[in-house]
């Protein structure tokens, strides 16, 4: 039986070896690729692959979100995220999203083919340093109560944040919200000081850690 599998990458480079990876492999189809969030979640609902190989860093829709969406437009398919990072709070969001496989960029191709397998069969699929024990523990940090510094930010911070961390830019964010990219990044300024995040890897850390998503349904403020 061939499994169809959709790649989400927005490198061209790095799509072309998994190409020829997946190519490598008799019972493997390339159902289709995207370079950006929307494209992926367009191709996923169009064509209910078996198997989604998915970045995280996805221009226009973080991989994440995408995750997240792929339970609605098409259950079935099993989420094998492809990433550079390593940290736990990443890995644990993937997984509440509803990711089968996680696997490192750093590592053998022959992993990923691994990962895909694994899900396909119906068990997890962890890069070797990918500790459980640090998983577990950040899982259950991002589950409890809200204590953090979550209240302290307004709806719309909170839905420039999101979007900011999604790759867009302060121009899109402004078309999208309906405000001038002054007053954007005005928000992401006053968000970021409360917060007390430097850079925009910060910036996505937090907005993983903390669950900020297009679910939430901000109201304008």
């Amino acid at each position: 039986m061939t499994t169809s599998i959709l790649l989400a990458e927005d490198h061209a480079i790095v799509r072309l070896g998994l190409r020829v990876l997946l190519a490598g492999q008799p019972d493997f189809c390339l159902a289709g690729e995207a370079a950006d969030g929307p494209t992926a979640l367009r191709l996923l609902t169009e064509l209910k692959p078996d198997v989604l190989v998915l970045d995280l860093m996805l221009p226009g829709l973080h991989g994440l979100e995408v995750a997240r969406q792929a339970a609605r437009c098409s259950p079935a398919t099993r989420l094998v995220v492809l990433s550079m990072h390593a940290d736990p709070v990443y890995v644990a969001a993937a997984l509440r999203a509803g990711v089968w496989g996680y696997v490192l960029k750093q590592f053998s191709a022959e992993s990923l083919v691994t990962a895909i397998r694994q899900a396909l069969a119906g068990r997890r699929y962890l890069s070797p340093p990918l500790r459980l024990l640090d998983l577990q523990a950040a899982e259950a940090q991002a589950a409890g109560p809200d204590t953090g510094p979550l209240p302290l930010l307004t709806p719309r911070q909170r839905e420039v944040l999101r979007l900011v961390a999604e790759g867009l830019t302060s121009a899109q964010i402004s078309g999208r919200l309906g405000l001038s990219p002054r007053t954007v990044d005005m928000h992401r300024h006053h968000a970021m000081q409360k917060l007390g995040l430097h850079t925009r890897a910060e910036l996505v850390r937090f907005v993983m850690e903390h669950g900020l998503s297009v679910q939430d349904d901000l109201q304008p403020r």
